[in-house]
């Protein structure tokens, strides 16, 4: 390389020599031989001719791609390669995706372009925002006003904030008041783009061509809730596997449900009724915290055409073509096993997929085990300890419930039950207001990913730094482990010694002493919490922001709003993420355990001496110790 750029050296080269460079680049350290050759191969085959000129169309490329027409996303994806293809020149978008121009697409697409731009790693975020963003005044005059109200609201205070946002999901302007400054100002480079000129030693000569504002453009929200969709139904996608196999997912209720859980994650960029569009400082705010792997779908996705099916590998030199008869007793080894083993009532493909865009996907498709289920072992504590605790592997708790009626100061009563009363007793009396007022703000889910087996807690919680709660809906929201507080996970049932006994997460432990406890019974809510009565018929989660030092961080969707939901469960459920080595461990533990069982059953002893008897069992291991043989009397 090392070309000429100063005067003296002659002029730079054109834009499309360049790009010509770069695309040589790219195919040469980040494609094999084999890759290369099919991506030409495929291309050849589904290329349009025009003026010597051969080229992808939009309705080509979806086709290829299985793109399903009901979700409308194929222009929204075309807009995106055909921003892409420009790279590293964007101003020059929407380009004509011709092959060198889909090999910059395959490449940033599917991350390849890594291993030879490591500067500009980290800045797809910002190149993939500028392809979805169209620049609209009168939408981001729209905007703008909206994020006027917002702002106006925040300055007039909590109390008033509240009330302004009470009528739509608290916190989800199109920005933040500030954001404007976290834009990419007119001045300020792409660091990508950078990286690509540097790499092929143009920096100086290209550096003004690098400029590409994103200020006063915004993605649609119509647009990002149909990306949305697809990325929920290409999450699981393996390599070289067809997204026709997922059809299913795309009939009657599934097709609602999809629709659904897209709506939620929508939900934490902006709200739909008052905002008409997604800005670069809201989506690069969201995006790392919590929807890190919203985007990994594609990297299979685009790895399609890296792979011609001209190509028969099964077929060697001087073999005839006649294939032989498969024996139909006999299943491939290969096929895949079913992404979810198991039924839950919370649990299903597209909550699967929107977890998988905050933990690894590798942990969770075709990895997860029903381990308990309140609808079908019952709602107490007993039942959850003798499904879960054996489990030494990670888990995912997820609860679903009804909000409870609001309500605050000294002289609120709940309407409902005795028991609700008797939950609410044990809260804190101030109250915050409600996290989220939509169409299906009543229905409520949370959830946490426990990285450590489950045990019991009286002084001391657990949880590692991978133990993260989050929330599903109505809102997705993720909050990840605080540094300053270990209170991460406890887990107390009903003792003398346990004053408020359950499931909680970023709350002390129910025997942990602590100056700042109310004498009257009243449980001590961690700033960011989420706790669960012993009898899992209520639970609570708190947001507090103005709090500090607590064992989980703070909302980047809500940032700095206080709120709080309480709520009647009506579903639990616990899910081990491990394949079988780690199901054959607790079935070998399980087992164990009944045959423990079954020995106290038939101990007959007969004696009339309870001293005696006593004796017998401490020496035959089964009292004594940490053990507990019951009550002889």
């Amino acid at each position: 390389m090392g070309q000429a750029q100063s005067g003296e050296r002659g002029p730079p080269p054109s834009h499309e020599e360049v790009s010509q460079q770069l695309a040589l680049k790219f195919a040469q350290k980040c494609f094999t031989s084999l890759e290369l050759y099919s991506l030409k191969d495929v291309f050849r085959s589904l290329a349009d001719q025009e003026q010597h000129v051969r080229y992808l169309k939009e309705e080509t490329i979806a086709r290829f791609l299985e793109i399903p027409d009901i979700l409308g996303a194929s222009p929204v994806i075309f807009h995106m390669v055909s921003y892409i293809g420009a790279f590293p020149f964007l101003q020059d978008a929407p380009a004509v995706l011709g092959l060198e121009q889909m090999i910059m697409v395959i490449t940033i697409m599917t991350e390849r372009h890594r291993r030879i731009l490591a500067k500009g790693s980290t800045d797809r975020r910002r190149l993939l925002f500028n392809s979805l963003a169209v620049y609209d005044r009168k939408l981001s005059q729209m905007a703008g006003v909206v994020e006027k109200k917002e702002q106006s609201a925040s300055e007039s205070g909590p109390a008033e904030a509240g009330s302004v946002l009470g009528s739509h999901t608290a916190g989800f302007a199109v920005d933040e008041p500030g954001d404007d400054e976290d834009e990419t100002p007119d001045e300020e480079d792409d660091e990508l783009v950078l990286a690509a000129f540097e790499s092929m030693d143009y920096l100086d000569a290209f550096k003004q061509d690098s400029r590409h504002s994103s200020h006063g453009s915004m993605i649609p929200a119509d647009n990002f809730r149909k990306l949305i969709m697809l990325l929920l139904l290409i999450a699981p996608l393996g390599p070289q596997e067809s997204l026709a196999a997922h059809a299913d997912r795309l009939i009657g209720s599934e097709l609602e449900s999809l629709r659904s859980t897209a709506e939620c994650i929508l939900a934490s960029f902006l709200n739909v009724e008052t905002s008409p569009g997604i800005r670069f400082g809201r989506f690069n705010s969201v995006i790392p915290v919590s929807l890190p792997y919203l985007f990994n779908g594609f990297n299979n996705l685009f790895e399609h055409f890296l792979f011609s099916k001209n190509l028969d590998f099964g077929k060697h030199k001087g073999e005839g073509t006649t294939k032989p008869t498969p024996d139909p007793t006999v299943l491939p080894q290969d096929m895949p096993q079913p992404l979810l083993q198991d039924q839950g009532s919370i649990m299903n493909l597209n909550i699967l997929s929107q977890l998988s865009f905050f933990l690894p996907g590798t942990s969770l498709f075709r990895r997860l085990r029903l381990l308990y289920s309140g609808d079908a072992d019952g709602f107490s504590m007993g039942s959850f300890e003798s499904k879960v605790f054996n489990w030494r592997a990670p888990t995912i708790l997820l609860v679903r419930g009804t909000r409870l009626q609001e309500g605050s100061g000294p002289g609120y009563r709940p309407a409902g039950s005795s028991a609700e009363a008797a939950f609410t007793a044990t809260l804190p009396p101030r109250r915050f207001p409600t996290g989220s007022k939509t169409t299906s703000a009543d229905q409520l889910t949370f959830g946490a990913y426990i990285g450590e087996p489950w045990r019991h807690t009286h002084r001391e919680a657990f949880g590692g730094d991978d133990t993260t709660l989050f929330q599903l809906e109505p809102v997705h929201d993720v909050f990840h482990p605080s540094s300053l507080n270990t209170d991460r996970v406890t887990f107390s049932k009903p003792s003398a010694a346990t004053s408020h006994p359950g499931v909680a997460f970023g709350c002390p432990p129910s025997g942990q002493t602590s100056r700042n406890r109310h004498t009257s019974g009243v449980m001590e809510l961690g700033p960011v919490s989420l706790a669960l009565d012993s009898s899992f018929e209520f639970g609570c989660f708190t947001h507090d922001s103005r709090s500090r030092g607590g064992a989980f961080r703070t909302s980047a969707v809500r940032g700095p709003l206080d709120f709080q939901e309480r709520f009647a469960v009506e579903s639990l459920e616990i899910w081990g993420c491990g394949g079988d080595e780690e199901a054959k461990v607790q079935a070998e533990r399980w087992a164990w355990e009944a045959r423990e069982a079954e020995a106290r059953r038939r101990i007959n002893l007969g004696t009339g001496d309870i001293e005696a008897d006593r004796a017998l069992l401490e020496m035959a291991g089964l009292i004594g110790g940490n053990r507990s043989g019951g009550s002889m009397g």
